[in-house]
């Protein structure tokens, strides 16, 4: 009964947000960050994921960071990242997806009013003129990549551990999860801050909250419904069978 009026509740929203994180995109084969098998595991995030570390040894860093960026583009979008592209074409402007994740499957899947909180691993940004650009494809890559502006030293255009997000970007995601119908949490930890209070923010707001997760979170007692399910099955629960990825 639960699952059912989730599902009723959805459809019949106006404005939905959605925040997704590291398990969205497990079944896609990019392994989460914690546990047996993570990205951390046999890494400490200091040396390698932090202003600190890219100072101290930037070849380091881009060789890790390229290494990642070439599993992300092996992967493809799972169908819980269609059923949420699909989602989006249901609701239009009254959607915003909100993503911890940085390896862009959203957006392969066919999402577009998509907000990257922790930036893209497929991107670089100058360090001298902070111009952004994509990365080559991974076989023809060789870090460090070269500003096409200005000719500077790029780094990653990702999140590192001790630094801000961008707070326009930030704003945006607030402001949706403040005002949405229907909040749906997917495949996050809900420990990561800010990212883990904007469910606690859309409930607080009076949104109907939805959460999915293999595992309880620190969000499951405040969820109107929690379903114990990996991202594609609890987005198979809530909205169906997903459309083909655009160019199918």
């Amino acid at each position: 009964m639960e699952v059912q009026q989730a599902q009723r509740r959805l459809e019949a929203a106006r404005r939905v947000a959605v925040l997704t994180g590291a398990g969205v995109s497990a079944e896609s084969g990019i392994p989460t960050f914690r546990g047996a098998g993570g990205l951390w595991e046999g890494f400490r995030p200091e040396e390698l994921a932090t202003p600190e570390a890219y100072a101290r040894d930037p070849e380091k860093v881009w060789r890790w960071y390229a290494m990642r960026y070439a599993q992300v583009m092996e992967a493809e979008p799972n169908p819980a990242h269609l059923r949420l592209a699909d989602l989006e074409r249901q609701k239009g402007d009254g959607f915003l997806l909100v993503t911890q994740n940085v390896d862009g499957l959203h957006l392969r899947a066919g999402s577009r009013r998509v907000v990257e909180l922790h930036g893209s691993i497929a991107r670089a940004r100058c360090e001298r003129c902070g111009h952004r650009q994509s990365l080559p494809p991974p076989d023809a890559f060789t870090p460090p990549p070269v500003c096409e502006r200005c000719g500077g030293r790029m780094r990653p255009d990702v999140v590192w551990f001790g630094e801000f997000l961008d707070a326009e970007l930030l704003a945006r995601a607030e402001r949706a999860f403040m005002t949405a119908e229907v909040a749906l949490v997917i495949g996050t930890s809900a420990v990561v801050e800010p990212a883990a209070s904007l469910g606690r923010m859309a409930k607080s707001a009076g949104a109907y909250l939805i959460e999915v997760n293999p595992e309880p979170t620190p969000l499951t007692p405040l969820a109107d419904v929690s379903l114990r399910a990996t991202a594609a099955r609890g987005m198979e629960a809530l909205v169906g069978a997903s459309a083909p990825p655009p160019g199918s």
